[in-house]
């Protein structure tokens, strides 16, 4: 069998990026070698969360011992891919023992994922665990799904966290009467107060345009249970001691502070998703958010949420040698490189363009998207590139989610760049996926107020304030 990543070979070249590999191409072809080959053998993968509930994925890998080398590669890409949908502080690897052993040498605290093996026990407070079995072995599917918002009623807060911008809206009875956008800078700061005051002022702003303040929901990224910040980009900069301290119950306090009314943050995916569902009057949307790094969620075909992680900034979409490294995560090709703002500002360099380092990151991206919209070909170039990741991106997840419906949206969907993106995500369906074509609808937020703050008006209707 080839190579793992000599298998992946687009059809639709990105402009900027001619050594991109897709995932999605290498995990197709790999299946296709195996299965003609008459030697599939199946790997079964379960992931085990904190409540109990329990995640199944099957597929098969070759049995033949030359191909180990191609086996490996994919299954340890399966597993990343699997982790950061759906999460777990146990994984059940059933299948050849090599496998197994590969994947927990992988994912321990001196292997090439070591971080995923502490996110994930951060996450699930508990030891992070690699369980080798037979494929038979491996345990049911045990799912649990929970609808999310959609209540409208009463006067709302609603509010977004980005790392590069906050928004807020006021919402009476579903209609949005105030919303704004103000640039911060959360991540390089190491006093949680900054954080505190900032959002603060926001709901604070956002209160006095309605006559009272019924509830408040919102929506960032990171992860979050029971209203408790367990992992979050935006606190990278509070040093540990002082995270637990006083960031995991920030928004238990600022609850307290806003007299116990009904209150709820969850990840900023899901509540893309669930402004997704909300438009389009229809469920199985998975909802992208391109902004300051990339943001996924995922409404059910029945209209519920998972207690998946849905965390896809950290999943790999290229297997190209010479793929970009995250710098958090240490590991290459994941979706945070390919679809958000740090994607433009790694292709302007390729495309010609210089970035003015002194600007912020909301400008320094507005100043790109300035040439976009005076018709720079260079600049096209960076948003057709970043469409192209994005079609082979989603055939990817359609791999492992239901789909019908893929809104995108997010401050890098602004201006002329939406209507590119979904222009060279179209065309990577049409020429590679036309089941997909077929199958999948691609949306952009109606208006441009909605692309910037539509989250933030989705995340007002998360509480339920009926008696």
């Amino acid at each position: 069998m080839n190579n793992f990543v000599e298998m992946a070979k687009p059809s639709v070249a990105p402009p900027l990026d001619p050594d991109f590999k897709p995932l999605v191409l290498a995990n197709h072809s790999f299946l296709e070698g195996v299965r003609k080959s008459g030697q599939a053998v199946p790997l079964v993968i379960g992931l085990e969360r904190g409540d109990g509930s329990i995640s199944r994925f099957e597929t098969v890998v070759s049995g033949n011992s030359d191909d180990m080398p191609a086996n490996l590669a994919y299954a340890e890409r399966i597993v990343k891919m699997l982790l950061w949908q759906k999460g777990g502080w146990k994984v059940i690897v059933g299948g050849p023992k090599e496998v197994g052993k590969h994947i927990r040498n992988t994912y321990s605290p001196s292997g090439t994922r070591a971080f995923d093996h502490e996110f994930m026990g951060g996450v699930y407070e508990k030891p992070f665990t690699v369980e080798i079995v037979d494929a038979a072995d491996v345990p049911e599917a045990k799912e649990e799904a929970v609808p999310l918002g959609r209540h409208l009623k009463g006067c709302r807060i609603g509010f977004d966290l980005g790392a590069s911008d906050r928004k807020v809206a006021a919402v009476i009875d579903g209609e949005p009467v105030f919303s704004e956008e103000v640039n911060w800078d959360p991540r390089n700061q190491t006093d949680p107060k900054y954080h505190h005051d900032e959002i603060m002022a926001a709901l604070k702003k956002a209160a006095s345009y309605m006559p009272r303040v019924d509830s408040i929901g919102g929506s960032s990224a990171g992860v979050y249970i029971n209203n408790r910040v367990m992992v979050a980009s935006l606190f990278r900069g509070v040093p540990r001691d002082v995270f637990n301290a006083k960031v995991k119950d920030l928004f238990i306090n600022m609850r307290k502070e806003w007299n116990n009314i009904p209150f709820e943050v969850v990840n900023d995916g899901e509540v893309t998703a669930l402004a997704g569902s909300m438009s389009l009057g229809d469920n199985a949307v998975l909802g992208i958010a391109l902004g300051s790094s990339e943001a996924v969620g995922y409404v059910t075909p029945d209209g519920s949420i998972t207690g998946w992680l849905n965390e896809l900034a950290f999943a790999p979409v290229d297997v190209s040698p010479t793929a970009p490294v995250d710098e958090w995560s240490g590991d290459k090709g994941v979706g945070a490189l390919y679809f958000s703002q740090q994607a433009v500002f790694r292709l302007a360099a390729k495309a010609g363009i210089a970035l003015d380092d002194s600007l912020g990151l909301a400008d320094k991206l507005k100043s790109v998207q300035q040439l976009l919209a005076s018709g720079d070909e260079r600049a096209k170039a960076i948003w057709e590139t970043i469409g192209v990741y994005l079609g082979y991106g989603i055939a990817h997840y359609a791999d492992f989610y239901d789909l019908k419906h893929v809104l995108i949206l997010g401050r890098v969907t602004s201006g002329d760049g939406g209507s590119i993106l979904i222009k060279k995500a179209s065309e990577v369906f049409n020429t590679e996926f036309p089941e997909l074509a077929d199958k999948v609808s691609l949306h952009l937020p109606e208006d441009e107020a909605s692309r910037r703050v539509g989250q933030a008006v989705a995340a007002a209707s998360l509480p339920s304030i009926d008696s």
